[in-house]
């Protein structure tokens, strides 16, 4: 058994006005299954998808309604090469719109992260592959939110209507 590995940090390239799904599932399926699961969410939500085969022809499996976002799941996918990963690109959405179906595929076993955000991929690499240790999704806090940044937030939240 191998005990050697070496670790790589891969940034997530997202396109303006975009968010990423990051996650992990089991069986080649996971395309379709995604695909249904996002096109019955809503008629106007732009998206690709991209899914790393980790058995057979190991290719990076793809598919979605906008080209711009198929081409940015699978250039992703290809970048992080993790066998059994997925990513989805949205536009004209978010994620919060499409979480709970992403994660009710029965092939999915985690969602690592579902963000705008400046996106890395912690990479573990073997001789036998790549897989997740982990993501950095953003950056980090410089201090704590005051009463004027929980009203700005409040307001935000209802100008966006997420809440009444």
């Amino acid at each position: 058994m191998e005990s050697n590995f070496k670790t790589r940090v891969i940034p997530v390239e997202i396109p303006g006005d975009c968010n990423v799904i990051f996650g992990q599932s089991h069986f080649v399926k996971t395309v379709e299954d995604l695909y249904e699961a996002l096109i019955t969410a809503s008629n106007s939500l732009q998206f690709g998808i991209a899914f790393c085969e980790a058995s057979q022809k190991r290719l990076v499996r793809s598919d979605g309604n906008d080209p711009e976002m198929i081409e940015a799941a699978t250039t992703a996918a290809f970048d992080i090469a993790c066998g059994h990963t997925f990513f989805i690109f949205l536009k004209s959405g978010f994620p919060i719109n499409v979480l709970d179906r992403v994660k009710e595929c029965q092939e999915v076993c985690r969602v690592f992260c579902a963000t705008a955000n400046p996106l890395q991929i912690l990479v573990a690499e073997t001789g036998q592959g790549r897989g997740v240790l982990g993501v950095i999704d953003g950056e980090t806090p410089v201090g704590v939110e005051t009463d004027a940044d929980r009203k700005e937030r409040m307001v935000f939240l209802r100008n966006i209507g997420y809440k009444r």
